[in-house]
């Protein structure tokens, strides 16, 4: 929680103008992508109707070879944006160089600021990150393994005790890259290993999420900013003796204060839509210029449109060598902590690319009102 006091602003964010601190345009974005028609020939098929698709037969490679790749990268970006999250399976031959490539070029092909490029993560120099399988380590790659990051992220602050008390897992909710001030745009993450059965991952809509709120309850939001702190990361660094890196993806990501201020509700560069962006989820810390009862019944209002409609989500049950790729600034993501009930491991790579400073562009709509789709 950053302020105690209520109409309290935060102008923290480099681009302008401002309404109640949140940047309402973004000069160095382009205008909303349209869809060129060149991915028509490949077969899908959608997760639900809100939420999700997968590519069954793709592979990522003859996308990244094709003689008019960059068409159909652009396009990938699009559909990744209105769709929230895609997937790919068996996509044994895509290699780590690869995988960055495609991750670096979907944000490049639909916009991202020049100077940005793929997250670099604050801890990537931890003793405690796991190597990649070859033995060798990449600062554009994070390793994600459960019994790894219980060691690494010890040092956070108000870790949940072992108690007799089942799991909240609505704490597991999150956006690739809030704490920075330039957070992720496009994640890419390739399974390499899974357990016979759990370790899945949800995506949740927050398109969807913004089209469940009321009008007048929604523009209220808009007003909104919160803080995105996260000082694991400093807190870790400093009990391992070692930096965080800096940048990270971006000029703006620098030094160890990973307290960054975000809209609630922000414009999607890709598509133009409205969605609600830093409303609730693990790296939130606080919404600002309220009282602390008011912050709560916010968060846990947001978070409660997730739990309370299931049809704004779509699961990846993993399997080995299958990708997912997803916009952090339209969806949140949560990981299924249930891999200790049965033998086996979960391994995977994720690259992040690095966009820009979250904004809310006054003109845009919501998903719903821009595919002329009933409120319910």
């Amino acid at each position: 929680m950053v302020s105690s006091t209520p109409n309290g602003t935060n102008d923290a964010s480099p681009h302008g103008p401002f309404n109640n601190g949140i940047p309402t345009s973004c000069p160095s974005c382009p205008t909303p992508l349209k869809y060129s028609g060149s991915l028509d020939h490949l077969p899908f098929f959608e997760i639900t109707p809100i939420i999700g698709r997968e590519y069954p037969t793709v592979k990522l490679t003859d996308i990244l070879n094709a003689p008019n790749a960059k068409e159909q990268i652009r396009d990938f970006a699009i559909i990744i944006s209105e769709r929230g999250v895609v997937f790919f399976r068996d996509q044994h031959d895509l290699g780590i160089e690869e995988q960055k490539r495609f991750c670096d070029l979907v944000a490049r092909y639909s916009g991202r600021p020049e100077e940005n490029g793929l997250h670099v993560h604050p801890i990537f120099r931890d003793p405690g990150n796991l190597k990649l399988p070859d033995g060798s380590s990449d600062e554009n790659i994070y390793v994600i393994n459960t019994a790894a990051q219980k060691k690494i992220y010890a040092t956070m602050p108000n870790r949940a005790p072992l108690t007799e008390e089942p799991k909240d897992l609505s704490r597991e909710w999150h956006s690739d890259s809030t704490f920075e001030a330039h957070p992720s745009d496009f994640s890419m993450l390739k399974m390499l290993e899974t357990p016979p059965h759990g370790g899945d991952t949800l995506w949740a809509s927050g398109y969807e999420v913004y089209d469940r709120i009321s009008p007048s309850f929604r523009t209220y939001l808009e007003t909104l900013t919160a803080t995105c702190a996260q000082p694991v990361f400093r807190s870790a660094a400093r009990a391992g003796g070692y930096d965080v890196m800096s940048p990270r993806g971006s000029p703006g990501n620098v030094g160890d204060g990973f307290a960054p201020v975000h809209p609630v509700v922000r414009t999607n560069r890709v598509t133009g839509w409205k969605a609600v962006f830093a409303g609730a989820g693990l790296h939130v810390s606080g919404i600002n210029g309220v009282y602390g009862a008011e912050d709560r019944v916010i968060r846990e209002f947001v978070l409660g449109l997730v739990m309370r409609n299931h049809d704004v989500v779509a699961r990846m049950r993993w399997t080995r060598d299958a990708v997912a790729v997803w916009n952090n600034s339209c969806v949140w993501h949560a990981a299924t902590p249930d891999t200790h009930l049965v033998e086996g491991n979960r391994v995977g790579v994720r690259a992040s690319s690095i966009g820009e400073v979250p904004f809310l562009d006054p003109g845009s709509v919501s998903r719903r009102e821009a595919l002329g789709l009933p409120r319910f």
